[in-house]
């Protein structure tokens, strides 16, 4: 590897380095800067979905050019209650991801090169130091300290069938199948008329994830829905976290002098594990504040994540009650119950800014949780006590 010193250096080639570079890089053309992942190609193996209310109408122009597939509505499944949402939705492709970076100007991609080490203005890697005017450390999820999760963790399968699967719209919950390790729902997005992504997904207290069992659960949704299966063109899995409650100076302190982005700033959903929306923020962020050296950028992007953990107490409310209060085989009820709430509540949920009214119209009414269960909860610091 040979490269000069960028102003800005970033640690990891995921979705969250690519916005920060792709926005900087628009905002700030004279920026040098330069993208080093561990991997053989940037992006991995993913699919980022977002509703159309999780972004403001900048970002959706901005992201345009990597939106692979698009939908003007989304559907949600359960025993007691099928909806239609009148809200679009996107997906963003790793393929999409990658055509897009590809020669983009001011921005150098070094695949194939695993950090071992990084500070504020250097990394290492086994062809030596590299340094940088400023370093973002954006490699995916690392310590738990300071945490209590609970697991989102899904396998899905993009199949080709030999006839329409007659899917014409996301279903991002059909939890009418059978419940298990937790909340179970399939989740569909269908890209033309035989092709589709299944994912089977679990809400579950545990990490561990049976490829095998999972893949088999699929084939059977498949051959329930009357839907041949030509050929798997291709598998992704993944395991996200769902922040339950959170000491932010353990998980990040603030003595840390490298800056951090996506999953490895805990940026991310608390309730869904999205991270698209906060990665999109982040970058516009970074991007208006620029030029930083790295002190002053892992000064900024610590407080932008403490700032988001402030604002979204709410959500590690509702994961403790989901994830603790009543059955786990009876979990699919608080979600049944929440999507019978206006449309709007929905949207600002996702978007993950609700008002004080739309928190309290979600906790009122007839509680899909037993109270009793539920009160213990209510306090994140004393909550955090008893499960660490």
């Amino acid at each position: 590897m040979n490269l000069d010193a960028p102003d800005l250096l970033l640690a990891g080639g995921g979705l969250s380095s690519c916005m920060v570079a792709l926005r900087v890089a628009e905002s700030h053309p004279k920026a040098r800067i330069a993208i080093v992942e561990a991997g053989q190609a940037l992006g991995g193996n993913h699919t980022w979905s977002f509703h159309g209310g999780d972004l403001s109408p900048a970002q959706h122009a901005f992201l345009e050019p990597l939106v692979r597939h698009a939908w003007a509505r989304q559907q949600v499944r359960f025993p007691r209650l099928q909806r239609e949402l009148q809200a679009g939705y996107f997906s963003i492709t790793s393929d999409a991801l990658r055509d897009y970076m590809v020669d983009r100007p001011g921005i150098e991609i070094h695949v194939d090169s695993p950090i071992t080490a990084l500070g504020p203005a250097s990394a290492e890697t086994a062809a030596g130091t590299l340094p940088a005017a400023a370093v973002l450390d954006g490699r995916g999820p690392a310590s738990t300290d300071g945490m209590v999760l609970g697991f989102q963790k899904f396998l899905g399968r993009e199949l080709r069938t030999r006839a329409p699967h007659g899917v014409e719209c996301p279903v991002i919950m059909d939890a009418t199948v059978s419940q298990a390790d937790g909340y179970r729902f399939i989740y569909l997005l269908p890209f033309d008329a035989t092709t589709i992504l299944v994912e089977d997904t679990r809400y579950s207290d545990g990490a561990d994830l049976s490829d095998d069992e999972l893949s088999s659960a699929i084939d059977q949704y498949a051959a329930n829905h009357g839907w041949a299966i030509e050929e798997t063109i291709r598998t992704e899995r993944g395991v996200l976290p769902i922040l339950m409650a959170g000491d932010f100076d353990r998980f990040w302190p603030a003595a840390d002098p490298v800056a951090r982005a996506g999953l490895r700033a805990g940026l991310f959903h608390p309730t869904t594990g999205y991270s698209l929306p906060q990665a999109m923020g982040l970058a516009d962020a970074i991007a208006a504040n620029w030029p930083m050296d790295g002190p002053a950028l892992a000064a900024f992007t610590r407080g932008f994540a403490e700032d988001f953990w402030a604002r979204t107490r709410f959500f590690r409310l509702l994961n403790r009650m989901l994830f603790r209060a009543g059955r786990a085989d009876q979990r699919y009820r608080v979600l049944q119950r929440f999507y019978g709430l206006s449309e709007n509540i929905i949207t600002n949920f996702y978007a993950a800014k609700l008002t004080l009214a739309q928190k309290a119209r979600i906790l009122v009414g007839k509680p899909p949780v037993p109270i009793t269960e539920a009160i213990p909860l209510v306090r994140e610091d004393t909550f955090m006590r008893r499960e660490q």
